[in-house]
C-alpha cells in the first residue's frame, strides 16, 4: 500500500490550509457555500474541483450507465451533486435522476440550466435531511471533505434512507485516515478504522492523474446500505 506520507498535496489541501482562518466559525451550509462562491479548490471548468472536470471523469462516464443497468437503478439520488457539469454528460436514460446540495445557490442554478423530465434538483443536507427515495446515492468526492463525526452522522443517514446501495469515493490503497476539519480534503479508505466497511460489491476507478499519479487508486466503490453497520455493531 501507499504511505499517505508519499502523497504529494492535492490541491484542494493547499487552497483550504491558505484560507484556513475565513472558516472559523462557520456552520457545515456556509462551509460550502464559501467553497462555491470564491471556487476555493481551484477548477477551471467548474466550482466542484478539479475531479469534477471532464477529463477527470472520462473513466467515470463511460463506466457509470452500465453499472446502474448491472444492479436495476431506476431512481439514482445524487448527493452532493456540486454544478452538474460531467453528470450532465452521462448516459442516464431509463433513469430518473436527482440532484441535491447543501448550497442553495447550486441547486438553484442546476433548476434554470438543466431541470428537465427525469432530472430535478433539491436543497438537501445528508447529514441531517430525509433523503428522497432513490435506489442508489452516488455520493462522490464528499466524505473526503467531512470530519470523522459528520462521516459517520451521513452513513447513519444514508443507512435510515429508502436506498439499497451507495456509491461514494473510496482510496483503497490507503492504509490509515487521517482527520480533518469540515471543508478540508484528505484521501479517504472506507475499508479501514473507524469505518471498517466490509469489502465492495464493485469498484470503479476513476484514473486520477492529480499530484503526479498519487491518488491514482481513487475509485467509486458500491456497497448495500444494508451491509454497512457502525464498528462493532452486528
Amino acid at each position: 500500500m501507499r504511505d499517505l506520507a508519499r502523497r504529494r498535496p492535492a490541491l484542494a489541501q493547499l487552497r483550504y490550509a491558505e484560507r484556513r482562518d475565513a472558516f472559523a466559525g462557520l456552520t457545515l451550509a456556509e462551509r460550502f457555500a464559501l467553497i462555491h462562491r470564491t471556487n476555493l479548490w481551484g477548477a477551471a471548468e467548474t466550482t466542484s474541483g478539479l475531479g469534477s472536470e471532464l477529463a477527470a471523469t472520462a473513466a467515470l462516464r463511460a463506466g457509470l450507465h452500465d453499472l446502474l443497468g448491472r444492479y436495476g437503478v431506476r431512481r439514482l439520488l445524487d448527493l452532493p451533486c456540486g454544478e452538474f457539469g460531467w453528470m450532465a454528460a452521462v448516459d442516464l436514460n431509463g433513469v430518473d435522476y436527482i440532484g441535491g446540495d447543501i448550497v442553495p445557490d447550486i441547486v438553484t442554478a442546476n433548476r434554470a440550466r438543466h431541470a428537465a423530465p427525469g432530472v430535478a434538483f433539491r436543497h438537501l443536507d445528508l447529514l441531517e435531511d430525509d433523503l428522497p427515495q432513490a435506489d442508489l446515492v452516488l455520493c462522490r468526492d464528499c466524505l473526503v471533505h467531512l470530519s470523522f463525526a459528520n462521516i459517520h452522522r451521513a452513513l447513519e443517514n444514508l443507512r435510515a434512507s429508502s436506498a439499497r446501495y451507495l456509491l461514494t469515493t473510496t482510496f483503497p490503497e490507503l492504509p490509515e485516515n487521517g482527520e480533518i476539519e469540515d471543508g478540508d480534503w484528505r484521501p479517504l479508505n472506507l475499508q479501514v478504522a473507524p469505518f471498517c466497511c466490509p469489502p465492495p460489491l464493485e469498484i470503479l476507478l476513476e484514473n486520477c492523474t492529480e499530484a503526479g499519479g498519487d491518488y491514482r487508486d481513487k475509485a467509486l466503490a458500491l456497497w448495500r446500505l444494508e451491509d454497512l453497520r457502525e464498528p462493532g455493531r452486528l
